[in-house]
């Protein structure tokens, strides 16, 4: 297991924020629990595992033994439990390490429980469930500087790190305004029609962990209405479309923009559902000046046609000097024209204004891998590039934008060093989760 040194004096001074050190050899492997196995879970085990030099796999955490199936084959001496709880009081002194990749609602006490403990972390978006959620991990992480990353994998496109440096180079000019979307109609599914027995295979008490709603294993038209994906389009355990990928695509003007908190939020949309996600939404996030740049406002909505389109007159499919397609979600909106971006490609407007424009310097060094850089900072080197310190408070924002959608398309001013919601209860009020009896933490 690694060993943590102790740091003192004038050295402590230099440590890169949000990384553990260790005594260790730097060949020494780092012992990873995997706490769900399912379709992230396998894909954090696919890029974990595999790296034989650095990992031993210690333990699988799964409440689905035919979900976990082929991991349990592909590791026979790790140690299988269903409930992670169980986990950590077995074997909490030989875990060095955790990664969580079970539904929203059950990020946050694993992921607590890990930091607490001085465990490294590397957890799915969007976080956690909660604003408060989201926040405590955030500040646990940095208290306890453990080394963290959000899976926010798209970081790593190559693309992305141009779109920064483009931004940062100035080459649209100030940027004032954002337009983030992810498409489609995903949300408000069938009710429930019926009630049924769980699979022998579920453990269906463990699964819903937290949840304040005594759920029965509830069907439609026969088949599970929430597990194995969705889950995600229910209030109590998911997050809709929002937090499924506000992660994946703020991260640019998060990244390029320096972005921390709002200090205003007003959700907009149809009415919302107690217990359901939408099919559509839209919140508008104004940003304060930071440093030299100044004020935004980031336009985030989940739609089939993003405003900006006609605004702004873009013409689509929008494709590049290559003539391939851009498939966008992000468009900056600057001082001296546009950046039109998805993950692996992006365009300048007026195409016409850039014709002959000379690309800066590229300044943004190539990520070693996304998984690899958890590894690396788990090893004492720089912390990833989506460690929570970054990463959380675009989590964060994220969720609060659902939780004025929630509580009614609310507008309020956002006082994030309080966690207040000025002038508006409803959104105060749904902050912090509630959990059921015996999963109080």
């Amino acid at each position: 297991m690694l060993k943590v040194s102790a740091i003192t004096g004038a050295s402590a001074l230099f440590l890169p924020s949000g990384i553990l050190t260790h005594g260790q050899s730097p060949n020494e492997k780092i012992s990873v629990a995997f706490i769900g196995l399912g379709a992230q879970g396998k894909f954090q085990l696919d890029n974990i595992a595999e790296k034989t030099d650095l990992v031993n796999v210690v333990a699988l955490c799964d409440v689905d033994d035919v979900r976990a199936g082929k991991a349990y084959e592909r590791f026979p001496n790790a140690q299988k439990f269903y409930d992670f709880r169980l986990m950590f009081d077995k074997l909490e002194k030989s875990i060095d390490a955790v990664t969580v990749s079970t539904p929203d609602h059950t990020h946050y006490h694993p992921v607590i429980r890990a930091i607490r403990a001085g465990k490294h972390v590397y957890c799915e978006k969007p976080l956690a469930h909660s604003v408060a959620e989201i926040r405590m991990i955030t500040e646990e992480a940095e208290r306890m500087k453990v080394a963290t990353q959000l899976g926010c994998q798209r970081h790593a496109i190559k693309n992305m790190a141009r779109v920064v440096e483009l931004i940062k180079s100035g080459a649209i000019g100030d940027v004032t305004e954002v337009y983030s979307w992810i498409g489609g109609d995903r949300g408000m599914p069938d009710k429930p029609d019926g009630i049924g027995e769980p699979p022998e295979t579920l453990q269906w008490d463990v699964w819903l962990g937290p949840c304040p709603t005594d759920w029965k294993f509830a069907t439609t038209k026969g088949k599970s209405a929430f597990v194995p994906y969705n889950w995600r389009f229910w209030w109590d355990f998911g997050t809709g479309e929002t937090g499924n990928w506000s992660c994946h695509i703020l991260d640019l003007p998060y990244w390029a923009l320096d972005l921390k908190y709002p200090v205003n939020v007003s959700a907009s949309g149809p009415e919302a559902d107690a217990e359901r996600t939408p099919k559509s939404m839209a919140i508008v996030y104004d940003f304060p000046m930071r440093g030299k740049l100044p004020p935004l406002k980031l336009f985030w909505s989940h739609t089939t046609k993003p405003a900006c389109f006609e605004k702004y007159k873009i013409t689509m499919p929008a494709k590049n000097k290559e003539n391939q397609n851009v498939n966008p979600n992000n468009l900056f909106v600057g001082s001296k024209g546009m950046l039109l971006t998805g993950f692996d490609r992006h365009v300048l407007l007026p195409e016409s204004d850039f014709a002959d424009f000379v690309y800066p310097e590229k300044t943004i060094p190539d990520s070693p891998g996304f998984h690899r850089e958890w590894l690396n900072a788990c090893k004492g080197q720089k912390p990833a590039t989506c460690h929570f310190a970054y990463s959380g408070p675009m989590a964060e924002t994220a969720i609060l934008g659902n939780t004025a959608f929630k509580a009614g398309h609310k507008t309020f001013e956002w006082d994030a060093e309080k966690m207040i919601a000025q002038n508006c209860p409803e959104v105060q009020a749904a902050l912090k989760p509630e959990f059921r009896k015996g999963w109080e933490y």
